[in-house]
């Protein structure tokens, strides 16, 4: 029952605004071949642990689009978007959103999750955000227009950033570079140094991510070293005041 109740607690889903996949509003997508902005627009996230016979064996991912594209037809059903997922599971970590082109705005991740149609990575960083590491990649399923993700992460409530850029075979990593190039295959901007996705997980309003390149957290955002040390900070006046009464009763 507890152990329910704790994976309970620790699902998070997230909404975002629909029909803003276009950075700042003026990225222009590639026409060759065809990728429609419904297909790279986020619309939610979500995140809970997966669970085998009660027991949680990682995390469980699900990221929702306006539809799911395959415009370069790959064997897995979908291909017009790179999305990635930077996972806050503590203290510490690397705030440079690797190659997008953004930053954490507050803390910095550990886990780092690359899903593409044509094979996906995960990877972990140490607290001080300088090594990294590859893990066992995760399985990616279809499941109405969202992505079903499956990770080696450990189970619990954690802090994210989610992105979603275009999908190329000829670019480094997979994604597609903003370029002020006017070629059919090219993503167009007016910005020389503009952030490589199209769509990011935030709420409506918040435009930070193409203005000054920041793009803040969603889900459990709290300071837990803070929060740990308030805690114990408590439990240690409490005993003073305690044994401050005890003496006090005894004379």
């Amino acid at each position: 029952m507890l152990l329910l109740l704790l994976l309970t607690a620790s699902l998070l889903t997230v909404p975002d605004p629909a029909g803003d996949a276009r950075g700042d509003g003026g990225y222009i997508l590639p026409r060759q071949p065809a990728v429609t902005e419904d297909a790279l627009d986020l619309r939610s996230f979500s995140a809970a642990p997966q669970t085998v016979a009660t027991q949680a064996t990682g995390m469980r991912f699900t990221v929702s689009f306006g539809q799911i594209g395959n415009p370069w037809n790959a064997p897995s059903g979908f291909s017009a978007g790179v999305t990635d997922i930077f996972i806050k599971t503590g203290p510490g970590g690397q705030t440079a959103l690797a190659d997008t082109g953004l930053r954490a705005r507050s803390g910095g991740w550990h886990y780092h999750l690359r899903v593409t149609g044509y094979g996906s990575t995960l990877e972990r960083t140490d607290d001080a955000g300088e090594q990294t590491e590859r893990l066992t990649a995760p399985t990616v399923q279809i499941e109405g227009t969202g992505l079903v993700i499956d990770a080696a992460v450990p189970a619990g409530s954690y802090a994210y950033w989610v992105t979603s850029s275009v999908y190329s075979p000829l670019s480094a990593g997979g994604v597609l570079k903003p370029t002020g190039s006017t070629g059919p295959g090219s993503l167009q901007t007016g910005r020389a140094d503009a952030p490589t996705p199209v769509d990011v997980l935030a709420p409506a309003g918040d435009t930070r991510a193409f203005t000054d390149g920041t793009l803040a957290p969603v889900g459990d955002t709290r300071d837990r070293a803070s929060l740990i040390l308030a805690v114990l900070g408590g439990l240690a006046l409490l005993a003073t005041v305690a044994a401050t009464v005890a003496i006090w009763r005894r004379r």
